[in-house]
């Protein structure tokens, strides 16, 4: 096989089962195989170590930019993606992923970028970024970028080479796209803000759940620095909405907002401790996501990280979890209540959290209100919407409920509607967790779509 599909064959992909399937690769394979051959050797090289290191950075997404920059000729921010996603109709868009350099002076011991790692490394010129991104848009390979880096010389250096590659987009290549650009630790506050005038979404990587895990594994980094540096970025953003909303027309600042990132399973703290971090930072915050990373092994990696990776549906129950506290109005520790503080891997959190407090149960679609109806198993944020204006108009039956296309099967033994429903019936069984459990099966390239768009269970 030539170079080029090489690349792209080991191109990383989002590491859902949803998006890894090999119609997927082989997409990539033509898409990619194509530009490589008119890009110049040694640019090639380095996209092939640094758009492979940049695969263990999950804290992107282009959700939230609404439009092209005002006066921009170039660029869309249409939909919601990173690397390969799902917008809201359908479609599947990408960026363009990857890292300035993966040279680091931090020795982050979980990172295979760490100083002490013998991995391959390059360094692109800010050039190079901006020539490749134009190149890959102006192909239809891509519709934005993500940006992050190792540190060299020093965080601000760094932090000012991200910015040049955003600045040169913007005001020389009239790019107004989206771009998505990763903050360094410790960088300064005005080179954030700096950031900020470029990018449509920032990120600043808490990376352990706990304080006393980055002090095992990353001492370099401080979370109160990194609290304090998403603080500095959420205070912008509203300071620039309160502006905008006074009638004035400030300087974009970070317009699709702030995410971050935790690795999961490169120490022991549980999923309670973890769901607890992403709710504090949720709400003082206001990020718009916490993504969660499956810890991977790497080479030559320290005695105290694990010698495999934790199970990658810990990390998708992580992900249901936290949909339950933006949209469901659960609180962390409902969500979480086995002893050893981790979520089941069997079962998704809300049909945990129903069979544990099968007290709450049954609830009456035609009177509960809409923080009831939320918790009922099977019925998601939009059809949780419209049960409430239909039974303005009429007593819900089960055959309304079918029609809406609720997950019936979990659904009906927790409701009550204006007919009789059997199902109910089996609320008190001792196996009712195995009768309501999704069956298992193999998935396929599209099976779970819908639910990684809407975040609904």
């Amino acid at each position: 096989m030539s170079r080029a599909g090489v690349l792209a064959r080991d191109l990383p992909t989002y590491h859902n089962a949803v998006f890894a399937g090999s119609l997927l690769r082989r997409v990539l394979v033509l898409l990619f195989r194509s530009l490589f051959d008119r890009v110049p050797m040694d640019v090639r090289d380095k996209l092939a170590i640094l758009a492979d290191a940049a695969k263990y950075d999950a804290s992107c997404a282009s959700s939230g930019a609404k439009s092209t920059r005002a006066g921009s000729e170039i660029g869309s921010t249409e939909g919601m993606g990173i690397c390969h996603s799902y917008t809201p109709d359908g479609r599947c868009i990408s960026l363009l992923k990857i890292l300035l350099t993966n040279f680091c002076i931090y020795d982050c011991q979980y990172c295979v970028n760490r100083v002490s790692s013998d991995t391959p490394r390059a360094r692109f010129t800010v050039e190079e970024v901006v020539s490749l991104t134009m190149e890959f848009y102006k192909r239809n390979y891509i519709e934005g970028l993500f940006l992050s880096s190792g540190i060299i010389q020093n965080s601000d250096y760094t932090m000012e080479q991200l910015i040049a590659v955003a600045k040169t987009l913007r005001t020389e290549k009239h790019y107004g796209g989206y771009i998505h650009l990763k903050t360094i630790p410790n960088a300064s506050a005005a080179l954030i803000e700096e950031a900020g005038k470029w990018a449509d979404r920032l990120s600043v990587n808490i990376e352990l759940p706990t304080e006393g895990d980055l002090y095992q594994l990353a001492p370099e980094k401080k979370k109160p620095q990194i609290v304090s540096a998403m603080h500095g970025i959420r205070d912008k953003i509203d300071e620039t909405k309160q502006e905008q909303a006074s009638g004035f027309k400030p300087p974009s600042f970070a317009p699709a907002g702030q995410s971050t990132q935790m690795i999961v399973g490169a120490t022991e703290t549980p999923d309670l401790e973890v769901l607890k971090t992403a709710s504090e930072l949720y709400t003082g915050q206001k990020l718009r996501r916490v993504y969660y990373s499956a810890y991977s092994p790497i080479p030559h990696a320290d005695a105290r990280l694990p010698g495999q990776s934790p199970p990658l549906i810990r990390e998708h129950r992580l992900y249901q979890a936290d949909w339950l506290m933006r949209f469901y109005g659960f609180e962390a520790n409902e969500i979480v209540a086995e002893k050893d503080h981790n979520l089941l891997l069997d079962i998704d959190p809300k049909l945990a959290w129903a069979l544990a407090n099968r007290h709450f149960f049954p609830v009456d679609v035609n009177r509960a209100s809409q923080e009831e109806l939320l918790r009922i198993p099977g019925i998601g944020v939009r059809n949780v919407q419209r049960i409430l204006n239909l039974r303005r108009h009429k007593n819900l039956r089960t055959a309304d409920l079918r029609k809406l296309r609720v997950a019936w099967n979990r659904a009906k033994v927790f409701v009550l509607t204006a007919d009789h429903n059997p199902g109910v019936a089996d609320l008190d069984k001792l196996n009712l967790g195995k009768q309501v459990a999704p069956k298992s099966q193999q998935l396929m390239l599209f099976d779970a779509a819908s639910s990684a768009v809407t975040g609904e269970v």
